[in-house]
Order: structure tokens, then C-alpha cells, then sequence
């Protein structure tokens, strides 16, 4: 007589094999939702804003007239790189977290 290989049965592993695939669309709805939502960012106290999306992609950048100095690009530059990085770190800390919550903290590799 063969042993079931599955605690509980072939009913079980049904079971498990619904609750697999509501989580997989859970996940994707989730995934298409984040992607739309956006994030922001500043830098230099405000001076620099960067707004980027679920998709880390940035979707705009304001600068504060009155820090611009012609004579201090390199100031300018590197507050508009801080804000960009922060914007695309808080984007992806965003997805991780409103996936993390479909997953229930599961860390699967490659899965967003």
C-alpha cells in the first residue's frame, strides 16, 4: 500500500494549490497598484524634490530658485542625485513593503 506523500491528503495539497494561486493574484494586483502609486523625496532641506514611482521611475524634480548658483553647480548636482536616490530607495522600500504584506513576510528571491 502506498503512503500519501501529503499530510492530510490530495485534499490538502488542493487546498494549499487555492491558497498559492489567491496569493498570486493578490500579488499581482497588488504589484499593478504599487506601480502607479508615487513616492517623494528631498534633499538640501527641501530645496530639491524628486517624485518617482512604484516602477522606480522619476517622474519629476523641482528645484527651489533660490539655490541655484551658477557659481556652485556642483552643490545643485549633488542635491538633485540625493533626492533621486531617496526617491528610488523609498519606491522600492514601498513595493517590498505592500508585497510583503500579500506574502505575509515571506522573502521569495526574484519575485518583485
Amino acid at each position: 500500500m502506498a503512503r500519501n506523500k501529503f499530510p492530510g491528503g490530495a485534499g490538502n495539497m488542493n487546498n494549499m494549490m487555492k491558497q498559492v494561486q489567491k496569493m498570486q493574484q493578490e500579488m499581482q494586483r497588488v504589484q499593478a497598484e504599487v506601480q502607479e502609486r508615487e513616492v517623494e523625496a528631498t534633499a538640501g532641506g527641501g530645496a530639491v524634490k524628486a517624485v518617482a514611482t512604484g516602477k522606480k521611475e522619476l517622474v519629476s524634480i523641482k528645484i527651489d530658485p533660490e539655490v541655484v548658483d551658477e557659481d556652485d553647480v556642483e552643490m545643485l548636482e549633488d542635491m538633485v542625485l540625493a533626492a533621486v536616490n531617496e526617491a528610488l530607495r523609498k519606491a522600492e522600500e514601498m513595493v517590498s513593503q505592500e508585497m510583503g504584506k500579500v506574502t505575509g513576510g515571506m522573502n521569495i528571491p526574484g519575485l518583485f
